[in-house]
């Protein structure tokens, strides 16, 4: 009775103890799975950052604006009886382009011409009759009177007369027609825009910082949506001699040689202006670069074999950057492996697996063809 008690107590302690050890078992080969699924290594794209030539620029937004522009208007009102121009025309400075019908002062004229030399007769009469005592010096005081009035008014109608004709201020490029023949027009009504396109200006504005790095002749570099691929060179031409109290901007002008006028007042542009001398510097593709609230930071990827390395986390500081390409001036040595895509599933220490079978080439100035 004692011998079966001790074999089945002693067979339950062997069944207890297997189910035990299975049990620690399990949870050791759970917990390494675990452990190995906490930091696989993660796919990411790299490139090495190297020493470039890089060259400091001011960046801004400005309008396209004609040296010389209006919007073409006759200051009296009236009938359209001519039309001396055509839409989108090339007009040159004082060349006749619309008038009004003028009968009524045409006549008036005619009228007030005939009245002055009918006073210039009286007077060249009287200035012989006067030698001969036959008229007074009253008399011919008051002929020389006439006659400048006559010519005052008829100078005064010849003035009327001719603001029924309009005619181009200065040499441009017409726009569209808006009147048509025998139309009425009111005063100030707008006739056809004009302006003058070569050259242009470009208006923009800089922060008051920016004034000790610009200067009159300095060189500037204007890129439109018009044209893309396209830049457009010329000078800086005027400073504003004041700096807005508000937002604490200047406002520069630069002009530009616009021969093909392809180039129109009011298009928006971008503005480039280069400033000290070009330096070599660390380049890395702007995708690099992790924006938080600490800092930029990038990753940097250790001990590289077989395409296989490990994530440590840099703060950087940068430039401006100038297309798809920024300057890092602290942080990252040249030679040094950067990671470009994947980051967001990086902490330093991360295994990473490097795989750049997919990574865009990164340009300073894509796409752009100077011209």
């Amino acid at each position: 009775m004692i011998k079966r008690m001790t074999i089945m107590l002693g067979g339950m302690a062997i069944l207890f103890g297997g189910l035990y050890g299975f049990q620690t078992f399990k949870d050791m080969m759970i917990r390494k799975a675990i452990g190995g699924m906490a930091n696989p290594p993660q796919t990411v794209s790299t490139v090495v950052a190297a020493n470039a030539p890089w060259q400091t620029t001011l960046s801004a937004v400005g309008s396209l604006r004609a040296v010389n522009g209006a919007d073409l208007a006759l200051q009296v009102a009236g009938i359209v009886q001519g039309i001396q121009f055509s839409s989108g025309e090339s007009v040159a400075a004082g060349q006749p382009l619309l008038s009004l019908v003028a009968t009524d002062d045409v006549a008036k004229l005619n009228s007030l011409q005939a009245t002055a030399e009918n006073y210039a007769i009286v007077l060249k009469r009287d200035e012989e009759q006067i030698k001969f005592s036959a008229v007074s010096q009253a008399t011919l005081d008051g002929d020389k009177a006439n006659l400048k009035n006559a010519q005052a008014l008829v100078d005064q109608q010849k003035a009327v007369v001719e603001q029924k004709t309009l005619k181009a201020p200065f040499a441009g490029r017409l726009g569209i027609r808006a009147v048509d023949l025998g139309q009425y027009l009111s005063a100030g009504t707008t006739i056809v825009t004009l302006q003058s396109l070569d050259p242009i200006y470009v208006d923009f504005y800089l922060p008051q910082q920016a004034l000790a790095s610009i200067s009159i002749n300095q060189d500037v570099t204007i890129s439109v949506d018009a044209f893309p691929g396209e830049r457009f060179t010329g000078q800086i031409t005027a400073i504003n001699a004041k700096v807005d109290s508000t937002s604490r901007n200047v406002q520069v002008r630069a002009t530009l040689r616009n021969g093909e006028a392809r180039l129109l007042p009011g298009m928006f542009a971008k503005v480039e202006i280069a400033v000290g001398k070009p330096e070599q510097v660390v380049t890395v593709p702007l995708t690099a670069i992790v924006n938080n609230s600490y800092g930029d930071l990038v990753y940097l990827v250790d001990n590289l074999h077989d395409g296989q390395g490990i994530a440590r986390q840099m703060f950087v500081k940068t430039r401006s950057p100038k297309g798809d390409r920024i300057a890092v001036t602290e942080g990252v040595s040249p030679g040094e492996t950067v990671v470009i895509a994947g980051q967001l599933k990086l902490r330093n220490g991360s295994p990473v697996k490097v795989d750049n079978s997919h990574v865009p080439v990164a340009e300073a100035a894509p796409d752009i063809v100077d011209q």
